[in-house]
C-alpha cells in the first residue's frame, strides 16, 4: 500500500503529460484538423519532397505564385494551380472540370505523373506505416487508412477554407464607408459596362460554367481545356469560371498564368482581339472593346480589391 502511495503521483504525472505536454498532432483531431495535417504531408508525393501545400500556398488563398508549378520531380505542370477557397458548393473542379467533387479533385494530383508522381497502393503503404495515422483511421473511420479516407478527410479540410466578410460584404450590409468611392465606381462597370458580372455572379463570383474567352488559337495557346473531357467541338477552348473572391491574391492568372497581374487581365478584358488576334471560338461576349478609359480600369480594379477577405491569407 505504501508503494502504491508512493509511485501513484508518477502515474498521474504520465498521464498529465500524454493529455497536456505532447504536440497537438498527438491529440484528438477532428476529420477537417486531420485534413490539413495531410494536406502538409510531403509523404504523398513520390520521393518525398513535396505536399498539397507547395503548390497550394495557404497565404495566397491556397493558390500559386508561379504560372505554372514545379512537380515533386521538378517538372512542369501544364495549367496554373488554381485556389482552394470557396470551393464548397462548386459542382466542377480544375480548369476543364474533369472532377465533380472534392474528394476526386484531391486524388488526381497525387497520381499526376507531373505533380507529385504517387501510386494509391504506394500511399496505402506509408499511410499504414505511421501508427498516428492508423490510430486515427481506425478510431474515425473504423479501417486502417488509405488513400481514399486520406481523400475524405483532405476534402474535409478544404471545405473549412470557406472566406466571406471582405469589404464588399459588410458595403452590402450597409456599411457605406467599407469599399471607396472608387470601388463603388468600379463595382457599377463590373455589372455594366464591362460586363463581367454576366459570368461572375453568385455569392462567389462564378456561374459555374465554361467559357472561351479567347486564350485558345491552336498554336502558342493550344490548350483546348474542356474538349479534352467532353470531346465536344463547341468545348473546345473553353475553361471553368473561375470564383473571384479573393483575387487580389491569386496571380498570376488565367488557366495558363499569363497574365502577372489584375492590370494586365483587365487591360485584355478591354479588348481581346488586340492580345490575341486570332483566336478560335472566343465566346461572343468578349468580342469588340469596352472602350474603358483609365479611371475605369483604376475603379474596376479597386472594386476586385473588395472581395479579399482577411481570412484568406492563413499560415
Amino acid at each position: 500500500m505504501r508503494l502504491l502511495c508512493k509511485i501513484w503521483p508518477l502515474f498521474v504525472g504520465i498521464a498529465l503529460w500524454l493529455a497536456f505536454a505532447l504536440p497537438p498532432d498527438f491529440r484528438d483531431m477532428s476529420e477537417a484538423e486531420m485534413g490539413r495535417k495531410l494536406f502538409f504531408d510531403k509523404r504523398f508525393s513520390l520521393n518525398n519532397s513535396i505536399s498539397c501545400a507547395d503548390c497550394h500556398l495557404p497565404t495566397f488563398a491556397f493558390s500559386d505564385t508561379t504560372a505554372l508549378s514545379r512537380g515533386f520531380d521538378r517538372g512542369t505542370t501544364t495549367r496554373n494551380a488554381p485556389p482552394l477557397t470557396n470551393l464548397g458548393g462548386r459542382p466542377y473542379f480544375f480548369w476543364d472540370g474533369r472532377a465533380t467533387s472534392l474528394e476526386e479533385q484531391v486524388l488526381q494530383p497525387i497520381q499526376h505523373p507531373i505533380e507529385m508522381g504517387m501510386t494509391l497502393k504506394e500511399l496505402n503503404r506509408r499511410l499504414r506505416a505511421d501508427k498516428f495515422y492508423v490510430n486515427w483511421f481506425r478510431k474515425h473511420y473504423g479501417q486502417m487508412p488509405d488513400a481514399y479516407l486520406a481523400a475524405r478527410a483532405i476534402a474535409a479540410f478544404e471545405r473549412t477554407l470557406e472566406t466571406g466578410n471582405a469589404p464588399l460584404d459588410r458595403f452590402m450590409e450597409g456599411d457605406s464607408s467599407a469599399i471607396s468611392i472608387s470601388a463603388m465606381r468600379g463595382r457599377d462597370i463590373f455589372i455594366e459596362k464591362a460586363k463581367c458580372f454576366e459570368c461572375h455572379f453568385t455569392p462567389d463570383f462564378t456561374a459555374d460554367e465554361f467559357k472561351n474567352i479567347g486564350l485558345f488559337n491552336g498554336k502558342h495557346l493550344n490548350d483546348s481545356g474542356r474538349y479534352v473531357v467532353t470531346n465536344n467541338k463547341s468545348d473546345i477552348g473553353k475553361f471553368r469560371v473561375p470564383g473571384l473572391r479573393n483575387v487580389a491574391l491569386t496571380a498570376p492568372y488565367m488557366h495558363n498564368g499569363m497574365f502577372k497581374t489584375l492590370e494586365e487581365v483587365i487591360d485584355y478584358y478591354n479588348d481581346p482581339a488586340a492580345i490575341v488576334p486570332d483566336a478560335i471560338n472566343r465566346d461572343t461576349l468578349l468580342n469588340g472593346k469596352l472602350g474603358l478609359t483609365q479611371q475605369e480600369k483604376a475603379d474596376l480594379l479597386a472594386f476586385l480589391h473588395t472581395l479579399t477577405s482577411a481570412s484568406a491569407s492563413r499560415k
